[in-house]
């Protein structure tokens, strides 16, 4: 960045500073923050040149409450507030998505699909996320449906992430291909969901909370299967990279891919 206004070097005009810390609203802005000792330091600093009181803990992040129950060991996440203006929760992610879909030409079948959105949330304010104490062990869920989209035959992804059994990453999206199989359709979600497990497992080992291998569920056992073979759809092109990536992941054991009964899928919703 350019030097700021009244802290240009002089004789240096020239020269840009190199930042130090992440920029807010980056996904990994969050991992420059976990040093307490740095924090503490930054908070002097910052007292000796502005007036300013320190509140204690967060009790509140991104329209969310933060409930803490120390006696219990647990982190509550609730968005009983947030609900009342904004819609976003990985149980309602698939049915705001697929009505997100039509909303340049938004018609009355599709206020009513809204309508029952929020009747559900009405019902679900105190749903929260709960976090413990526990073994905090990553694990991954993928599941796709095939050509689920009636106007572009395009299949969904979906994925859940969970850290000591509580939900930490989701998401729900348009594939970006045709597929042309319920196989090739899972094969696809996989490689989408082996991405998001690489990153998560390299920000949680910033925090000191290294993972051993990564599991990635998924009730497709033919999609399980594929990486372990040397041949897979090789006269599409758009798969010789993906192919070889997810296979790189299984090969050098930095995920594992296992069956999972499709009732017992939390990224099933997608279906």
């Amino acid at each position: 960045m350019i030097q700021p206004e009244g802290f240009i070097v002089q004789g240096q005009e020239n020269l840009v500073c190199k930042l130090r810390k992440s920029l807010y609203g980056l996904k990994q802005a969050p991992r420059q923050w976990s040093d307490i000792e740095k924090i503490n330091n930054l908070k002097k600093q910052l007292s000796k040149q502005f007036a300013m009181k320190d509140l204690g803990a967060a009790k509140q992040i991104l329209g969310m409450r933060i409930i803490r129950d120390k006696a219990n060991g647990t982190l509550k996440l609730s968005q009983s507030k947030y609900v009342k203006k904004v819609l976003s929760r990985p149980d309602i992610a698939h049915a705001v998505g697929v009505v997100s879909r039509f909303m340049s030409r938004a018609g009355k079948q599709h206020w009513e699909a809204v309508k029952w959105i929020l009747r559900y949330l009405k019902g679900s304010l105190d749903t929260c996320l709960c976090f413990t104490s526990a073994s905090l062990k990553l694990q991954g869920y993928v599941d796709a449906d095939f050509a689920g989209d009636i106007d572009s035959r395009k299949s969904t992804t979906g994925f859940v992430f969970t850290l000591g059994g509580t939900a930490i990453s989701w998401a729900l999206n348009l594939q970006k291909i045709v597929t042309l199989s319920t196989t090739e359709a899972e094969y696809v979600a996989a490689i989408e969901a082996g991405k998001e497990m690489i990153w998560l497992h390299g920000f949680l080992d910033e925090l000191g909370k290294k993972q051993e291998m990564g599991i990635l569920h998924n009730d497709s056992q033919s999609a399980i299967f594929l990486p372990k073979i040397q041949l897979f759809i090789q006269s599409r092109s758009i798969y010789k990279q993906n192919t070889h990536f997810i296979r790189y992941l299984v090969e050098d054991k930095l995920v594992i891919l296992e069956k999972i009964c499709g009732s017992k899928n939390p990224a099933r919703h997608v279906d």
